[in-house]
């Protein structure tokens, strides 16, 4: 019978937490990108004390990180291996697959005349096409627009996404999703080949009191082409606990449960209510989107800065609720830089920090060339066969009997 070292494992992805521009950042107009050390610059400083005592400092040198023993931790850079920099890509990568060929962009000329006919067919509604676009921003300028006409707001960004924004008073949440379910069928052709359908439900009175739903947003996402790590787990038996946006992510495949969060702080209390439930052995694979969403896109390092220090603090009460054999690992899925030009994802490496309470030895590993050495070094953990087809090496110093 395999030996389980950590039958329980949380992964806390910070979302677009980037720690300086990867090698082939040039190929993405990145260079000279680092998300944490420019939103430490821009804050002075950071008081992050419990991403320090688990080795950040080792792995990038921020104003107030501390490069400091942290023996119940190992910390390293992951590098992306997809060509993307995208949240599905990236999720997708850390749990066995790599993106060879990219989903389609239409930042600079908007979504094909085709497309927009065929959806408009569809729905029934009028429709405010926009290319790319701040998704606060399109509600800002055309939320009135919607309400008095009773129609649709889609638009782009940076990434292989189709957002659809909707009053909830004109458009209930589960007529939104219906709509959005239209799309992710014409989203899927292969002339679109289009990675994510999302809802932005918003209310309010006027363009000057309008607010996105953080809570009823949803991603429709294209289904992962072949099996990943985390299906294999709940194959095998195991939970695979979603919280946040990841079993969007994953439309559902390879997830046994999971919940939606209205923010970065709900997302910490709903991962640490699964800390404190013994009663489950696998998998909980958390995504922080705020860190995106809410300062990354919006070019706010200062906010971007205050975001990491609240999640610092929730970090330790977590750690305090850990088991003793319990492994948390924290990571992120692209970098955001809110210094940086446009508003888009950057290409950078992310961080991996793998604690717990059992470690000895932790210490600073060598930089890793994927996303997907996190998922398969869980998978030996468990003893998972029929993985030779997935990306990714084990980092064996985790799996060590004396680690």
């Amino acid at each position: 019978m395999h030996y389980v070292k950590f039958p329980r494992v949380f992964v806390i992805v910070c979302d677009s937490l980037g720690i300086g521009c990867a090698p082939d950042a040039a190929t993405y107009d990145d260079e000279g990108t680092d998300t944490l050390g420019h939103c430490a610059q821009a804050c002075g400083s950071l008081r992050i004390p419990m991403l320090n005592s688990m080795g950040m400092g080792d792995i990038n040198a921020f104003n107030g990180s501390a490069i400091c023993p942290h023996p119940h931790a190992y910390s390293a850079r992951l590098q992306e291996a997809s060509k993307s920099k995208d949240t599905l890509t990236g999720h997708w990568e850390m749990m066995g697959i790599v993106t060879e060929e990219p989903f389609k962009l239409f930042t600079h000329t908007g979504f094909p005349q085709e497309l927009k006919d065929a959806f408009e067919k569809e729905v029934g509604v009028p429709v405010k096409w926009l290319a790319t676009y701040s998704g606060t921003q399109a509600i800002h300028d055309f939320g009135e627009w919607s309400v008095e006409n009773k129609g649709l707001i889609v638009y782009t960004s940076g990434d292989s996404v189709f957002q659809i924004a909707a009053h909830e008073d004109i458009f209930p949440t589960e007529r939104l999703y219906e709509i959005c379910a239209i799309a992710r069928k014409l989203c899927d052709l292969p002339q679109y080949h289009i990675g994510r359908v999302i809802a932005r439900p918003f209310v309010g009175k006027n363009a000057d009191d309008f607010h996105r739903v953080m809570a009823d947003r949803r991603d429709l996402s294209h289904t992962p082409t072949k099996h990943t790590y985390m299906s294999l787990l709940k194959d095998a038996g195991y939970t695979t606990y979603c919280v946040g946006k990841t079993c969007d992510i994953f439309s559902m495949v390879g997830v046994t449960g999971g919940e939606h969060t209205e923010s970065n702080a709900d997302g910490m209390l709903k991962t640490i209510a699964q800390v404190k439930d013994g009663e489950w052995g696998g998998m909980c694979f958390t995504n922080l989107v705020a860190f995106d969403s809410e300062y990354g896109h919006r070019r706010d390092p200062v906010g971007y800065g205050k975001c990491l220090e609240e999640f610092d603090s929730y970090l330790y009460q977590l750690v305090l609720a850990l088991h003793q054999d319990d492994l948390l690992i924290i990571t992120g899925d692209h970098g955001n830089d809110p210094t940086y030009k446009g508003t888009d994802h950057t290409r950078e490496y992310v961080p991996f920090l793998a604690y717990s309470k059992s470690f000895k030895s932790g210490r600073k590993l060598a930089d890793r060339a994927t996303f997907a050495d996190l998922g398969k070094t869980i998978a030996l953990n468990f003893g998972l066969s029929d993985i030779d087809d997935l990306a990714g090496t084990p980092i064996v110093e985790l799996l060590e009997v004396d680690a």
